[in-house]
């Protein structure tokens, strides 16, 4: 439970935990930065990392100067670029081996699912659709690895969504994260930005409960 409540801490209160830790390791955030963005991008077990309110913040502080924008942006785009293929990869030549054997316990089979329809739904362009979705970005290359998806045509998606993800973000927040009403209210901010970033999954629940219940009425 105190881990729990620890990382929700984390989570809430981004703009404070990065501030204090740009102050304590200088550049090297760059690198801790990274770290996270690859990880949640390409690694399958890590889907509880936060992503979209961590890059708006990213963004705030590079409104402040605390963080450099022209340094950061390509460096996040680059680890959710590499992040994403080594996660295809992974997908492409381990997953099938993954799934069978004990590891399957640290991979949530309901996330492959949900991923697998949105795959069903949207096609290729759930690689770039994705990266928007907290979790199902975690899992939609990992998926497209098993699936065999062209690499030619992932690695343009891959691109196309990397940019898109990291860039509209990050600008937001360097842009907007300094307004005072948002700057006093950041908190909030980060909050609303998560709950947004679920808003997709939780329309896609909601509908697949009612086909369900549409099923069993209709039996």
């Amino acid at each position: 439970m105190e881990l729990l409540t620890g990382f929700i801490d984390i989570v809430l209160h981004l703009d404070a935990h990065l501030l204090a830790l740009v102050q304590e390791y200088g550049l090297w955030i760059y690198a801790i930065l990274f770290a996270i963005i690859f990880a949640e991008t390409g690694l399958v077990v890590a889907p509880f990392l936060p992503g979209d309110s961590l890059l708006f913040v990213i963004g705030a502080l590079c409104g402040m100067g605390s963080l450099e924008l022209q340094i950061a942006m390509p460096l996040l785009i680059l680890a959710a670029f590499m992040g994403d293929n080594t996660n295809y990869w992974v997908g492409r030549l381990l997953g099938l081996r993954l799934l069978n054997h004990a590891s399957q316990k640290l991979i949530k089979h309901e996330h492959l699912e949900k991923t697998h329809a949105f795959y069903a739904k949207h096609g290729g362009k759930t690689v770039i659709f994705a990266r928007f979705l907290p979790i199902i970005r975690t899992f939609a290359p990992f998926v497209a690895g098993i699936g065999t998806m062209n690499y030619r045509l992932y690695v343009m998606y891959s691109i196309i969504g990397g940019v898109s993800w990291i860039g509209s973000l990050t600008l937001a927040g360097y842009f907007f994260g300094n307004i005072p009403i948002i700057k006093d209210n950041l908190t909030l901010m980060i909050l609303v930005i998560i709950v947004i970033s679920f808003i997709p999954a939780i329309l896609e629940y909601l509908k697949h409960l009612r086909n369900k219940k549409s099923e069993a009425t209709g039996k």
